[in-house]
Order: C-alpha cells, then structure tokens, then sequence
C-alpha cells in the first residue's frame, strides 16, 4: 500500500506557537505525569500533513483524510496532551516523505535542521507507508541503519521522549524493523496496525473520493483512533495508566 502516500511529493512544516529561546531554558515546562510537553514535534508524511492538492481532489492543509484540521489525529493528539498537561503546547509538523523515499542518502543534520533546532520535548514518528519494503538482508539492514540514525539525530536536539507509530497500513517487514530500532533506541512502539485492516477507518467509509489513494487514508474514525493509541501510549509511559 506504499504507493497510496506517494502522493506527497514535498517537505512542508507547521509550526504552532512562537519558538522560545535559549534564555527561556529554565522556564517551567508543562508535563503530563512525568513527561515534559511544552514542544511537541511531529515528523510523519500524508497522514500527519499534506497541503492541497486539487487535481486529486484534496482540498485540506492538514493530515489527509480527514474532514477537518481539527479532526486529523495531530490536532486530536495535540488537544489531548493540552487537556491532561493544563497547558497549549507549541507544535512542529513537519512532513518527511522525502526521508522515507530517500533514507539511505537523506542529510539529517541538513535535512532536519528546523526540527532540531525546535529543541522538543516530545517527538511523535509516523513514516513507514512510503518505504519501499526491503526484500534482501542488506535492504533490512539499510532501512534499520537508517532509521536508527534518524532517531539517534532526534534524541542528539534536547533528548526528547520518542514514540513510533506503526504503519496505518500495516507491513510486517518495515513495521518490525521499527518496532526493534525503537527498542534499541529507548524509544516506545506504538502498534496500530490492527486499524489498516478494518476498512471501516479509512475515508472511504466517510467520504466520496474519487481517487483511491486519497480514500484509503484514515478518516476522521481512523484519525481518533490513531490518536488514542498514541496517547495511551503517552499516559502509560508519563504513568497514568489506569489512572
């Protein structure tokens, strides 16, 4: 299903809210539980951030498909670290299609520049789907190697607190290369590949697509529960699970 978030063919960032300083250092960050959340950074591709794009009948400027920004599972993940922190956090999202493409030549010191230079406190990874799924040894080795520097950069810019989210359609290669370079790294795995499967999370049990790649991208359902799971995820990593 790769070929379904092809459709981003640019880097594009948002940023929500001004970017403090280095004098801004020992201000008080908000948490939830245990976990600071002051800057939140999410690095994904179509799914968290793709700009119009008429010809395929998107219209939107947020995370396809879904009915609106504030239904796109950013904006709900977002809204729910405000709610448990009592405090707005500033936001990057940023789309990284061109890593996910490019991985074994991407320049992450360049590449990523604006995104360590946000300094987060919390980093939400969402790539996979447009990965080529490595077929030999040395491509698994590849992708892992890669993705493994791409963590090691992240955790270099203010040591932030990791989660991976798995891919929407799932993949067992690529999503299991993550699952243990996330292990390896610290970093936590969040498992969403159960929502893939069960058509009823995709746009097209939503909304009219005409164009199919646009269709079988969550919808506003596959977006809530994509941001479910990431901040349950959150909670039992802050330890507030089951509180």
């Amino acid at each position: 299903m790769k070929y379904l978030c092809s459709l981003v063919l640019f880097t594009f960032a948002v940023v929500v809210g001004p970017v403090a300083d280095a004098a801004d250092s020992d201000v008080v960050k908000p948490t939830v539980g245990s976990l600071p959340v002051g800057r939140v950074l999410y690095l994904g591709n179509s799914i968290t951030l793709h700009r119009p794009a008429p010809k395929i009948g998107w219209t939107g400027n947020w995370g396809m498909a879904a009915s609106a920004a504030e239904k796109d599972y950013v904006h709900l993940l977002t809204a729910d670290i405000a709610k448990a922190s009592g405090s707005q956090p500033e936001i990057k999202v940023r789309n990284l299609a061109s890593f996910e493409r490019e991985y074994e030549t991407f320049e992450l010191a360049k590449g990523l520049k604006d995104v360590l230079d946000f300094q987060a406190d919390l980093v939400i990874v969402a790539i996979g789907e447009n990965v080529t799924t490595p077929a030999t040894d040395a491509a698994k080795a590849a992708f892992a190697a890669a993705f493994g520097q791409l963590l090691a950069t992240l955790q270099q810019a203010g040591d932030p607190v990791i989660f991976v989210r798995s891919s929407f359609w799932p993949s067992p290669v690529k999503d299991g290369i993550m699952r243990q370079v996330s292990s390896d790294a610290g970093a936590t795995f969040v498992d969403i590949s159960a929502l893939g499967n069960d058509k009823s999370y995709q746009a097209s049990a939503e909304q009219d697509f005409q164009h199919a790649g646009v269709a079988a991208h969550p919808g506003d359902k596959g977006m809530q529960a994509i941001a479910d799971a990431i901040f349950a995820s959150i909670a039992a990593k802050a330890g507030l699970a089951g509180k």
